[in-house]
C-alpha cells in the first residue's frame, strides 16, 4: 500500500494552487463584493449565482445547497475523486512532488483509478498525433486536407490517427506500465480472443476533454469503405467519460463563451474546427447523442444565465437536422439564455460552408438568427393546411401546449400572440387565453405554481441563507442574529477589527446556537487575537462535527453586509451584541428581584439589586460611548 501524503505537502499544495484558477475551470465567476467571487453552483441546479469563492482564504460555499470547503473538497466533489486523488492531481498542476509517510514515492500502478485512466488517455492522444504523421495515415491526412484542415490545424484540434492493426495502442500503453485491467476499464481498448486488443483501428482520432481540459475520451471517424463499423465511434461509457456530460470543444471554447454569454452548438467535431478557425471561438458539439439537460448544466455554468446571453444551435437543414432541432427546443425552458436556431440557406453543415465560402460565411451563419422557439412552431404549423379552419384548430391543438411550456408569463403571452399570426387567427385573445388556460392547467396536474427562482434572497432582510437542514434553525429576520452573523464574519474574515475585544465574549453572548457553536470553535482555535495565517484553518478543524465546520466556512466566504468595513462598523456590531447580551441579562436579574420580592433574604436582596444597578449603567454606558466602553 502507498502511504499517506505528508501534511506539509498537503498544505503545500492548498496553497500553491488558486481556489479562483481552479472553480474558473468548471464555471464561470463574477465579482461579488468584498474581494469574494460569485456564480452558478455546480452541485446544484439553481437560476441565480448562490455559489461564492474567496480567494483570499481559499474557500468556497453554496448557499443554496450548503456545500463548501478549500480547493481540495471542490476538486473532489466535482470530480468524484479521493482525497489523495486530489492532492495528487492538484500537485502534478502545481509542480509539487509529494512525500508520502511510509514508504516515499507512490508507483504508478498504486495511483487513483480516475488519474490512472487519465494518464492512459493522455499517452495515447500523443500516440495517436504521432501516428498522424505516418505513411498509413496518409488517407487520414487527405480526408483532412479536403476539408480545409492542415498539419497546424491538426495539432491544435489534437487530432490524431489509429493504426489498422489489432493491438498497437494496446501494446504500447503495456509498454507505458498500464495493466490490461486499465485499458479495458478506460475504453481504449476491448476484448479480443486471445486478450484485449485496440478499440479504434484505422481511424482518424479526436481526443474529448472535459471542461477542466483532461482528455477523458476520443471519437473515431471511419476512413476505409472495408471498415465496417459505424461512420463515427466513440469511446463507450466509463468511469471518466459520459457522453451525456462531455462537449467536444468545451475545453477551447469555455473562456470566451463566459467572455462574450453566447455558445455555439454545432454537430460535428470537424464543424467545431471550422467555426473556431472562421473565428467562432465559442463553437461547442456533442459527442454522439442529442444535446440534453446535462449538457445545458455546463453551458448555464458558464453563460451565468444573464440576460444577454445567447445558445445558438445550428443543424443541418435536412429532416434529422430539424429533428435535433426540435429535441433541443424541449429543453429550451432550462436556458435562462434567449436560444436561436441557424441553419445555411442551403443546408450545408459551417465545415462545407467554409471551404464553400470561408471563414465570413461561417461567422455570418451563427448571427442569431431564429428564435428556437419559433423554428419549432414553424415546424409543427407547416405540416397543417392553414387554409381551412379545420388545418388552423389542429394547428392550434399541437403548437398551443408547446407555447404554454414557456415559465415567463410575459415571454408566453408574447408567443401566443405571435403563434396567434402564423396560423392567421385574427382572435389573438382567443390563442392568448387557450396558451394560458393550457399552462395552468399544467401546474395544477403537477401541483406545481411557476418555477420559483433558486438561491438566496437578495437584500439585507435576508441575505443570510438558511444553515443546513440537519443544524439548529435560525431565525434570519431576528436583528439579533444579523448583527451576530455579522460579527462573527467580521471575527473570521477581519479579526484585526474586532479583538481583543471579541475574545472577551462569552458563548452565551450568541442567542442562536449554530452561532454559539462557531463562536466556540473561535475560542477553541486559540481566539481572533494575533490570528495566524491559518487561522480560518484552526477554526475549521475545531469545529465538532461537519454542520459546524459548514457554517463556518460559509461565514468565511460571505461577503460582509457594510459598504466600507472598518473599526467603527466591526465596533458597532460589537456594541450591538454586547448591548443586547446585557439587556437579556437585566430582565433575568429583574426576574429574580420579582421573585424574592419584599420579603426575600435581604443579603441576596442587596446583591441582586447591586447586580441590576451595575448592569444598568454599563448598558447606558454602551449607549453614550459605544465601543469605547467595552
Amino acid at each position: 500500500m502507498a502511504g499517506r501524503i505528508n501534511d506539509d505537502d498537503v498544505k503545500a499544495v492548498r496553497d500553491a494552487v488558486p481556489i479562483d484558477a481552479v472553480v474558473s475551470e468548471y464555471l464561470q465567476l463574477r465579482n461579488a463584493g468584498g474581494g469574494n467571487l460569485k456564480g452558478l453552483c455546480p452541485f446544484h441546479d439553481e437560476k441565480s449565482p448562490s455559489f461564492q469563492v474567496s480567494p483570499s482564504k481559499g474557500l468556497f460555499h453554496c448557499f443554496g445547497c450548503q456545500e463548501g470547503g478549500d480547493t481540495i473538497a471542490f476538486v473532489m466533489k466535482i470530480d468524484h475523486l479521493s482525497f489523495s486523488e486530489t492532492v495528487e492531481r492538484l500537485a502534478a498542476k502545481a509542480g509539487i512532488t509529494l512525500r508520502y509517510e511510509e514508504g516515499g514515492y507512490n508507483p504508478g500502478h498504486q495511483r487513483g483509478e480516475r488519474i490512472r485512466l487519465i494518464e492512459a488517455h493522455k499517452v495515447a492522444a500523443q500516440f495517436y498525433a504521432d501516428q498522424l504523421g505516418s505513411p498509413e495515415a496518409e488517407i487520414g491526412r487527405a480526408f483532412l486536407a479536403e476539408r480545409g484542415f492542415d498539419q497546424a490545424a491538426a495539432a491544435h484540434f489534437g487530432v490524431g490517427y489509429s493504426p489498422a492493426g489489432w493491438d498497437h495502442l494496446t501494446r504500447y500503453l503495456r509498454g507505458k506500465g498500464f495493466s490490461d485491467k486499465e485499458l479495458i476499464l478506460s475504453g481504449l481498448s476491448q476484448d479480443g480472443r486471445r486478450g484485449p486488443i485496440d478499440r479504434f483501428r484505422g481511424r482518424l482520432m479526436w481526443p474529448i476533454k472535459d471542461v477542466g481540459g483532461e482528455i477523458v475520451g476520443f471519437g473515431a471517424r471511419k476512413l476505409r469503405d472495408d471498415d465496417n463499423g459505424p461512420k463515427y465511434l466513440n469511446t463507450p461509457e466509463t468511469p471518466i467519460y459520459k457522453k451525456s456530460q462531455v462537449l467536444y470543444g468545451i475545453d477551447l471554447a469555455k473562456k470566451d463563451i463566459a467572455k462574450v454569454s453566447r455558445a455555439v452548438v454545432v454537430e460535428g467535431y470537424t464543424d467545431v474546427m471550422a467555426c473556431h478557425l472562421a473565428g467562432v471561438t465559442t463553437a461547442i458539439a456533442t459527442c454522439g447523442t442529442a444535446f440534453g439537460g446535462d449538457h445545458i448544466k455546463i453551458l448555464r455554468r458558464l453563460l451565468m444565465d444573464n440576460g444577454s446571453a445567447r445558445v445558438i444551435f445550428t443543424f443541418d437543414g435536412d429532416s434529422a437536422g430539424q429533428k435535433a432541432a426540435l429535441r433541443a427546443f424541449e429543453d429550451d425552458q432550462k436556458f435562462a439564455a434567449e436560444t436561436y436556431i441557424a441553419i445555411a440557406p442551403d443546408g450545408m453543415d459551417p465545415c462545407d460552408l467554409r471551404l464553400a465560402k470561408g471563414d465570413e460565411a461561417v461567422v455570418d451563419l451563427v448571427q442569431p438568427r431564429t428564435p428556437l422557439f419559433e423554428f419549432a412552431l414553424r415546424q409543427i404549423v407547416k405540416r397543417y393546411d392553414l387554409e381551412t379552419p379545420a388545418g388552423r384548430a389542429a394547428a392550434l391543438d399541437e403548437a398551443a401546449p408547446v407555447v404554454a411550456r414557456i415559465k415567463n408569463i410575459g415571454a408566453q403571452h408574447e408567443v401566443a400572440v405571435q403563434l396567434a399570426g402564423m396560423l392567421g387567427i385574427l382572435d389573438t385573445q382567443f390563442v392568448v387565453k387557450r396558451v394560458a388556460q393550457l399552462a395552468r392547467w399544467a401546474r395544477d396536474r403537477g401541483g406545481k405554481g411557476p418555477e420559483r427562482q433558486q438561491g438566496p434572497q437578495r437584500g439585507y432582510d435576508t441575505a443570510a441563507p438558511a444553515p443546513a437542514p440537519s443544524g439548529p434553525a435560525l431565525n434570519l429576520r431576528s436583528p439579533a442574529h444579523r448583527t451576530e452573523r455579522e460579527l462573527l464574519k467580521l471575527a473570521l474574515q477581519r479579526p484585526e477589527l474586532v479583538s481583543p475585544a471579541f475574545d472577551a465574549y462569552g458563548v452565551d453572548e450568541f442567542t442562536a446556537p449554530p452561532y454559539a457553536a462557531v463562536r466556540q470553535c473561535v475560542q477553541d482555535a486559540g481566539g481572533a487575537t494575533g490570528a495566524p495565517a491559518d487561522y480560518i484553518d484552526a477554526v475549521r478543524e475545531a469545529a465538532p462535527n461537519d454542520t459546524v465546520r459548514a457554517l463556518v466556512t460559509e461565514l468565511a466566504v460571505e461577503t460582509i453586509f457594510a459598504k466600507t468595513v472598518d473599526e467603527a462598523y466591526a465596533g458597532d456590531q460589537l456594541v450591538t451584541v454586547r448591548l443586547r447580551a446585557v439587556d437579556r441579562r437585566i430582565r433575568d436579574v429583574q426576574g429574580t428581584l420579582a421573585r424574592l420580592g419584599a420579603q426575600g433574604d435581604p443579603e441576596q436582596l442587596a446583591a441582586v439589586q447591586n447586580e441590576l444597578w451595575v448592569l444598568t449603567q454599563y448598558g447606558q454606558s454602551l449607549r453614550n460611548n459605544g465601543a469605547a466602553a467595552l
